[in-house]
């Protein structure tokens, strides 16, 4: 396959970008996404060229952070498919394909496709945790929890964290990732004792960085994992209580 890459490089936060274009010659159907830009990487490299500074850790679409834009959609056109996971068979011969980083109030460019989305860090590090004090190694099956509300915890934690649906998002919303997070927690009896305290926590932090929700549904679609809107409105309904009952506490 021969394809043409029109790459948005941006020296630094600071620094003007543009789109500047390649030619990715000879790739296999069968590579990823990633091995095609490593590829051609090497050869900017033997130019004498700055290579294109893009994310990866496991390539294996579970760490979250090798999400680029790929003509205009998050992690490129496979549903529930990572960059990392996405295959060049997906394309055709021939194709040009416009690669730019999350478009995002919440995540600035750091350089090229690399962005810093250490805004989640700072959601999570809000409420996304239980204090509890566990002594020694508890059994797995100490407290009991219904095969449903597992299954609903799982779902829930199968977010990645890529921040997909906040590039997706015309509003730059983190609605589905903050939401995700919090159902993880607030679904499970160890959760409980903290419900409302994290939810507004974590809620009020979010809202420090992204924009609003207003349902647009695009935050799911482009989720890698497909993490249901759902989880949005259990955190609006918890977010609610937790401002009568925060108060009411105080």
């Amino acid at each position: 396959m021969n394809l043409t890459l029109r790459v948005w490089r941006q020296a630094g936060p600071d620094a003007p970008g543009r789109f500047e274009t390649y030619q990715a010659a000879d790739i296999s159907p069968d590579s990823s996404f990633l091995e095609m830009l490593d590829l051609v990487n090497e050869g900017l490299i033997e130019q004498g060229e700055e290579p294109i500074e893009f994310m990866h850790d496991c390539r294996e679409g579970i760490c979250g952070t090798c999400g680029i834009m790929i003509n205009g959609q998050a992690h490129g056109p496979a549903s529930q498919t990572a960059t990392c996971q996405l295959h060049m068979r997906t394309f055709s011969d021939g194709d040009e394909l416009v690669l730019e980083p999350w478009r995002a109030s919440g995540f600035p460019v750091l350089k090229d496709l690399v962005v810093d989305r250490s805004a989640f860090d700072h959601i999570v590090e809000a409420g996304g945790y239980v204090t509890v004090d566990t002594g020694s190694a508890p059994d797995a099956n100490l407290i009991p929890i219904p095969k449903d509300t597992a299954d609903l915890a799982m779902d829930a934690a199968a977010c990645i964290g890529c921040g997909a649906c906040v590039a997706a998002c015309p509003n730059g919303a983190a609605q589905l990732f903050t939401s995700a997070k919090i159902a993880h927690l607030n679904s499970l009896p160890q959760g409980q004792a903290e419900r409302y305290q994290r939810t507004e926590s974590m809620v009020d932090v979010m809202e420090e960085y992204f924009g609003s929700c207003t349902n647009m549904g695009e935050c799911e679609a482009a989720c890698p994992k497909g993490i249901s809107i759902d989880f949005i409105a259990m955190m609006n309904k918890d977010y609610r209580k937790a401002k009568f009952q925060n108060r009411r506490s105080a």
